[in-house]
């Protein structure tokens, strides 16, 4: 126990110099606690630890995508909702598809487990989007889409990720039930979210009129929120990623009607701490999982093999959300012009290439991917450690790649000079 909590201590000591390393690169720090992850799992003295799928989705999930949800601008997040759609919803499934189908032809994984791969590496990372493009500016229009199909895309991918698992128990795919199931899981988890940020918000409207709670109480509430959200949700089977999600909208749009300016300001700051501890944790955490996945890998492959798996199976997810944001940008304009006869401003090709190049896969795809069981139903999934395999350099390789290079590509295309052109938008009052 003694040496666990010594561990734990020293990953949060790592996190905090390393923070202050990444702000004097001038870097997103999720790139270089994963970089740096990476080289400590390659030293002898470092403890090998397996990431726990459990304790990804309970202990770090939750508040991370309930307080980027609570900080979300709902009129603008509405505003751009088919946009938001399309790419939480109808990207996933693009690249679902195509991932599946490389990985069925070239790297010999049977149809379900490919379509495994896919559902995993499908949804760009909440986190690691907002932390690398806070250290750039971009118009407001582009950090409310990246912010808002993070949002959305974990739930629509988990989804996939467990009609994909199902069918390896069957040779039979039911697209009506899938769809149910999608619909009841969605639904579901919203309408925990909403129930349970009412019952917060009436707790906290409770304890200020009647001066039984103090800062320090009602911070505490603010943090357990989105676990009394997420829990109930995922023991009803519903998803507890949008539930979380919209309890962080629905309170953070009446925030300035629960919380006075004094104690959002101080919640805040807790917040804060809080957000950047988890996610230094679980990024160095991502970077320390190769030698556990390397380990489960069969021998039979050649290191060359491996390689060439990983650059196609990675090239893909990138190409794929490059060839899917163009005409999901335009198309849809063209529709209602042509329909309607008017229709939104077209997008600046600039902009839309950010968006495309802004797809770093983080967290939810490695935990997804070290979560998958051995067996469905008794029959065993084939090719678990290439899956796992496969995930691990998908997120190397767009966190540390497309990362390194966005804010490169922002100043190139010229979108800095867009955001700057904006006119000021007022902050949130709370």
């Amino acid at each position: 126990m003694a040496h666990q909590i010594e561990i734990v201590l020293a990953f949060l000591a790592v996190v905090v110099v390393l923070g202050v390393l990444a702000q004097w690169m001038r870097i997103a720090y999720p790139i270089l606690l994963v970089v740096a992850g990476l080289l400590l799992s390659l030293q002898p003295w470092v403890p090998r630890l397996k990431l726990e799928p459990d304790i990804v989705f309970l202990v770090f999930l939750p508040p991370l995508l309930y307080s980027a949800a609570f900080n979300t601008e709902w009129r603008a997040f509405r505003a751009q909702l088919r946009a938001i759609s399309l790419l939480a919803l109808g990207l996933v499934l693009f690249t679902t598809t195509l991932v599946a189908i490389l990985a069925h032809e070239f790297v010999g994984l049977p149809w379900a487990s490919a379509f495994i791969l896919g559902a995993i590496v499908s949804p760009p990372d909440a986190v690691a989007a907002a932390a690398i493009t806070q250290r750039v500016k971009v118009p407001r229009i582009i950090g409310t889409i990246l912010e808002g199909e993070s949002l959305v895309n974990d739930a629509s991918a988990l989804v996939a990720l467990r009609i994909a698992i199902s069918c390896v128990a069957y040779t039979a795919f039911d697209p009506v039930h899938a769809g149910l199931e999608f619909l009841w899981v969605s639904i579901g988890g919203v309408a925990v979210g909403l129930i349970g940020a009412i019952v917060v918000i009436q707790i906290h409207r409770f304890l200020n009129r009647s001066k039984l709670g103090d800062a320090k109480i009602n911070i505490a509430i603010t943090l357990l929120t989105p676990y009394a959200v997420y829990l109930p949700a995922e023991q009803l089977h519903v998803s507890g990623v949008l539930a979380a999600v919209a309890a962080g909208l629905w309170i953070g749009t009446r925030c300035e009607r629960v919380f006075t300016h004094e104690f959002y300001q101080e919640a805040r700051a807790v917040w804060e701490m809080v957000e950047f501890m988890l996610n230094g944790v679980i990024f160095i955490l991502i970077g320390l999982q190769l030698p556990v996945v390397l380990d489960s890998l069969n021998d039979s492959l050649s290191p060359y093999d491996l390689a060439c798996f990983a650059v196609m199976i990675s090239a893909v997810v990138i190409l794929a959300r490059m060839v899917w944001v163009f005409p999901g940008a335009y198309l849809p304009r063209l529709f209602d012009r042509a329909i309607f006869g008017k229709g939104d401003p077209y997008p600046p090709w600039q902009a839309v290439t950010v968006v495309g190049w802004t797809g770093m896969r983080g967290v939810v795809s490695l935990a997804a991917a070290l979560a998958i069981p051995t067996t469905v139903d008794g029959v065993n999934v084939e090719g678990r450690s290439m899956i796992q395999f496969l995930t691990f350099w998908v997120i190397f390789a767009t966190l540390v790649g497309q990362g390194l290079t966005l804010p490169l590509v922002i100043r190139v295309l010229g979108v800095s000079k867009m955001a700057e052109d904006e006119p000021d938008e007022p902050q949130q009052s709370c």
